[in-house]
């Protein structure tokens, strides 16, 4: 009967383990999308970012560059986020591996409701990312984090702090800082945000940012950053004019 035991108890660890792996999908990127959704982005702006995001996606030259990996595939998370009290994913992982995959995904992205919610919280937004690599179902030699935003942090813990503990777990967080010329809140506009993402925020082997300087050009900076981040060399062609 021990014997007995024994065995279907070892049948069942390689049942487990069979099923884990076969859970366990090869991807040549995980890439979590964190989109800032604070109240200093107004209606007309957080249309341009989720259109911005939706075309960069079935881009010609996103999709080129997504068949040119190994596996031809990634893993694609797409966040929300404002303050400590709300992170939450619009998209959870899925396989883009064509022009239709793309197309799937961001017609799901364009009906996912939006919200707006009050303070900017980088760091709470860089460790609910972070978090989604856990349990993904999904094996890749990088994970990725591309966090866009139009503030720096005032809310929760600083966001270099949440960085240094997620480049030391092997993932790379890029940033698209949005520049804008205004005021914001009464407040002037905030003319040294890509410094303050260069230096607290993008971290990690090979750590890039990509500045938007308004929201009319978020689209074209989204793509231009994505093909970057997913191309395994790093090298882009130029964007055509």
């Amino acid at each position: 009967m021990k014997r007995r035991s024994a065995l279907v108890g070892s049948l069942a660890a390689m049942a487990t383990a069979a099923t884990t792996a076969k859970a366990d999908t090869p991807v040549d990127l995980q890439l979590v999308l964190a989109v800032d959704v604070s109240r200093s982005i107004d209606e007309v702006e957080a249309e341009l970012q989720r259109r911005g995001y939706i075309e960069a996606l079935t881009s010609d030259r996103v999709i080129d560059a997504i068949l040119s990996g190994e596996h031809r595939r990634i893993a694609l998370c797409y966040t929300e986020w404002a303050g400590t009290h709300y992170q939450i994913v619009a998209l959870d992982w899925s396989v883009i591996d064509s022009a239709a995959g793309a197309r799937r995904f961001a017609d799901k992205l364009a009906e996912a409701p939006r919200e707006s919610q009050s303070w900017t919280a980088v760091g709470a937004a860089l460790a609910h990312a972070g978090q989604r690599f856990e349990n993904s179902g999904f094996t890749s030699k990088r994970r990725v984090i591309d966090i866009s935003g139009d503030g720096r942090t005032n809310d929760g813990p600083p966001a270099e702090i949440v960085r240094d503990r997620l480049v030391s777990q092997g993932i790379v967080i890029n940033g698209l800082p949005v520049m804008m010329n205004r005021t914001n809140f009464g407040r002037p506009p905030d003319l040294t945000l890509d410094r303050y993402y260069e230096e607290n925020v993008i971290g990690g082997p090979g750590a890039f940012m990509i500045v938007a300087d308004n929201f009319d050009r978020f689209g074209r900076a989204v793509r231009t950053k994505l093909v970057r981040e997913i191309s395994q060399n790093g090298i882009t062609r130029p964007e055509p004019a």
